[in-house]
């Protein structure tokens, strides 16, 4: 029996026959020839079927093939450099496993198709070129952010996603019934990452959080995911390092190991090839100047739109980290500015090119009495909070923090212009399905 191979290794095995396991991408007939092009996940490749050559079922069984039907090739490797991937496979047999029905034929066509019917058939719309292309991104962005960490000497602590409080605000909380009991989807890990780091003093979580905003932005989703790394004795420009670290790692793995799928999006590869460190810093201050200055109706004491990330954004040609925003706009759990108690210790990394926040994190309040006020002056509940001020109460140290969107980083890395092709299955306003 010939090896069964994955198109990406077919260059291995030039010259030598190998069976190929996949779904039918194209179909060309030229006369006694046929060129079905098959993919299998990790590539397409083209086949050349001459009727002469192989039994008249295989060839008829080739020829009557439907889009996305399912199929087993055998056939030998040959280099061809104008075929796609540089090879190309002289058929010798072939087993249909599946033959999608004409009469009910596969609805993603080569022809144009509208954003909602495309969301309506994500199940199926996953298996395009672009698609798959930005799922082997999204791949390379979670790998690499977990190496980096790894590498740092993080562990990874998993937080839980039922929570019996909010973590960034009530308003955005969605709520389920727990045995009776109300409890919430997780708008973050961090709170129980703070405790992780007291037991392992440098931890990350990566997992699913959820708001319940009713925006329709192109950058919200009501389900996304984020890595969230969190450290014992640390301050903000410790956290503001790290984060310049990681993001700077992760696009140069990106370049290093996904240029195929990033030529495939048609990305501008000098654009994420000046995300180099350092990066450019600004205090809130600053920021409402320049923006005041480009035209913003931005006052001091407000937090950023979208829109006013993006005027932001595009005057630095790498991410621009914003520090020291007013404590108003900034959760509960924030520390504050010693010489300016009214700031909070907190960074936002905006991408360039407008693509917004994709981190946002800061040093935490380390003091019981400030952080109990806190607490009370947002209105949470005490006792479902007693757990978190236990943390200092024993052994409080100075620990900072932060998340980044996993989403929001995969939009800027691939050019997305919308957060919904970032994720397998988007959840957003008015989608639960597929």
């Amino acid at each position: 029996m010939p090896p069964i191979v994955e198109i990406r290794d077919v260059s291995q095995y030039a010259g030598q026959e190998v069976v190929i396991q996949g779904w039918l991408y194209n179909l060309r007939e030229s006369g006694k020839l046929l060129f079905p092009l098959v993919r299998d996940g990790t590539g397409i490749i083209q086949g050349v079927v001459v009727k002469a050559a192989v039994a008249p079922e295989v060839f008829e069984a080739v020829r009557h093939l439907t889009q996305e039907s399912s199929l087993r090739v055998t056939g030998r490797v040959r280099a061809e450099k104008r075929a796609p991937g540089g090879y190309e496979l002289e058929v010798t047999a072939a087993e249909v496993i599946q033959r999608v029905p004409p009469e009910r034929p596969y609805p993603i066509t080569p022809k144009e198709h509208g954003i909602e019917f495309l969301m309506d058939h994500r199940h199926l719309w996953l298996r395009s070129m672009r698609q798959r292309a930005i799922l082997g991104v999204r791949h390379e962005i979670i790998k690499a952010a977990r190496d980096f960490l790894d590498s740092q000497g993080f562990t990874l602590v998993d937080t839980p996603i039922l929570t019996p409080a909010a973590c960034e605000g009530t308003t955005t909380l969605f709520e389920v019934n727990y045995f009776g009991d109300k409890a919430y989807l997780t708008q973050s890990g961090q709170l129980y990452n703070e405790a992780a780091a007291m037991a392992v003093g440098k931890t990350y979580c990566f997992g699913p959080t959820f708001r319940a905003e009713k925006s329709k932005t192109r950058r919200h989703l009501t389900e996304f995911w984020m890595v969230e790394p969190e450290v014992a004795f640390a301050h903000l420009d410790d956290i503001c390092a790290l984060a310049e670290q990681l993001v700077s790692f992760v696009v140069e793995r990106v370049l290093a190991k996904r240029r195929e799928e990033l030529k495939t999006l048609e990305r501008d590869l000098s654009k994420l090839e000046n995300c180099r460190p350092p990066f450019p810093r600004i205090r809130y201050d600053e920021a409402v100047n320049r923006l005041q200055q480009k035209g913003s109706e931005i006052r001091w004491g407000n937090d950023f739109g979208g829109t006013d990330e993006t005027i932001l954004s595009e005057q630095f040609d790498r991410p621009v980290l914003v520090t020291h925003y007013p404590g108003s706009v900034k959760a509960f759990y924030m520390a504050p500015d010693r010489e300016r108690p009214e700031l909070a210790l907190c960074v936002d990394m905006l991408a360039p090119e407008g693509y917004g926040e994709i981190i946002g994190g800061g040093e935490r309040l380390a003091d019981f009495e400030l952080l109990a006020r806190r607490i009370e002056e947002h209105q949470l509940p005490r006792q479902a909070f007693e757990w978190y001020l236990d943390l200092r109460r024993y052994g409080s140290v100075p620990h900072a923090g932060f998340g980044m969107g996993i989403e929001r980083v995969v939009a800027w890395v691939c050019g997305l212009e919308h957060v919904r092709e970032t994720i397998p299955f988007p959840r957003m306003l008015y989608r639960l399905t597929p």
